[in-house]
């Protein structure tokens, strides 16, 4: 992982809510359908709560019924970092904040098209950046 955006961690303790560092940090996971942005339909961006980088476009956001924010595809490929997981009894691909190494989430390979991926995110790991140019983009599907 890049980590250009590294803390201390009581720097980042300063920085989050105690719901975003118990995920973003100590890779914690929020309870389905609790999440700010699970349902969200409107057009923008989501950002890493940590450090700010721009990770997924609502354009590539899905209702996957997970109650997770689900997503096909990252922003920009270089803006997340993927490891194994094999916590819990499972055998997991990890997702990361490229630039500060958040914890996102989880990657499935049971995704939609085009690319056949289920990127299940975290809310309290994302800040969402609404379009300036289409206040009342729908993307839901």
């Amino acid at each position: 992982m890049n980590k250009n955006a590294t803390k201390a961690e009581e720097e980042w303790r300063k920085e989050l809510t105690p719901e975003q560092f118990g995920v973003l940090r100590e890779h914690g996971t929020e309870p389905a359908f609790t999440g700010k942005h699970h349902d969200r339909k409107e057009g923008g961006t989501y950002l890493c709560a940590g450090c700010k980088a721009e990770l997924f476009s609502s354009v590539a956001k899905f209702d996957s019924g997970t109650g997770w924010p689900s997503f096909w595809a990252p922003k920009c490929k270089e803006s997340i970092a993927t490891q194994e997981d094999t916590s819990h009894f499972m055998k997991r691909t990890e997702v990361h904040c490229a630039r500060c190494g958040g914890h996102l989430g989880h990657a499935f390979s049971d995704g939609p098209k085009p690319t056949g991926l289920r990127y299940c995110i975290n809310s309290a790991s994302l800040e969402f950046r609404k379009d300036q140019n289409d206040e009342e983009k729908d993307i839901s599907r």
